[in-house]
């Protein structure tokens, strides 16, 4: 079942964080620079109807090299049950890739301004989509309680004054 696929970036992310962290993203402005080489406005045209978009990158500061085959915790938290790879969100997976919905400020040529996007500057971009609500998780939806718990923060725009300088923000990502 090795299957080989070549992908290429369509855009990259510019400005907004330069390291990856764990909470704090609400806020974080930055713009997804479409490759004007190989697209026109023209690949653009309608997206500015839509509030958010969803974005498919490579995790590219990610050392591939550190891929723990064992069960792990969520950001180490023994109050956490430990899964497997497929049972997180984070960037230590074999294609290194990342999912995140964000959204769309404006569009401006090729250059889609973004509010919320979990990636950093320079990040490749390999797809972008507009955010459907009807393509939304149909169904009941459940899920655990540590995910509530470990994201509290995650779109919050700064850390509560106690965490101020140091303590959890700008902790990098596990």
């Amino acid at each position: 079942m090795s299957e080989e696929l070549t992908v290429v970036p369509v855009a990259h992310v510019i400005g907004g964080r330069v390291e990856p962290t764990d909470d704090y993203w609400g806020g974080t402005r930055s713009v997804i620079r479409i490759d004007p080489e190989r697209y026109t406005e023209e690949s653009v045209v309608g997206l500015e109807a839509f509030s958010h978009i969803e974005v498919v990158f490579v995790f590219h500061l990610t050392d591939p090299g550190d891929l723990p085959p064992e069960l792990r915790r969520p950001r180490g938290n023994p109050d956490w049950p430990a899964g497997g790879t497929f049972a997180h969100r984070n960037m230590r997976r074999v294609n290194r890739l990342g999912v995140s919905r964000c959204r769309l400020v404006a569009v401006d040529g090729l250059d889609l301004h973004v509010e919320a996007l979990d990636a950093v500057d320079g990040t490749p971009v390999l797809d972008i989509k507009p955010w459907f609500s009807v393509m939304g998780p149909q169904g009941e939806v459940h899920e655990p309680t540590w995910p509530s718990q470990m994201l509290a923060d995650y779109y919050t725009t700064t850390p509560p004054a106690q965490e101020r300088g140091g303590v959890r923000a700008g902790k990098p990502r596990k």
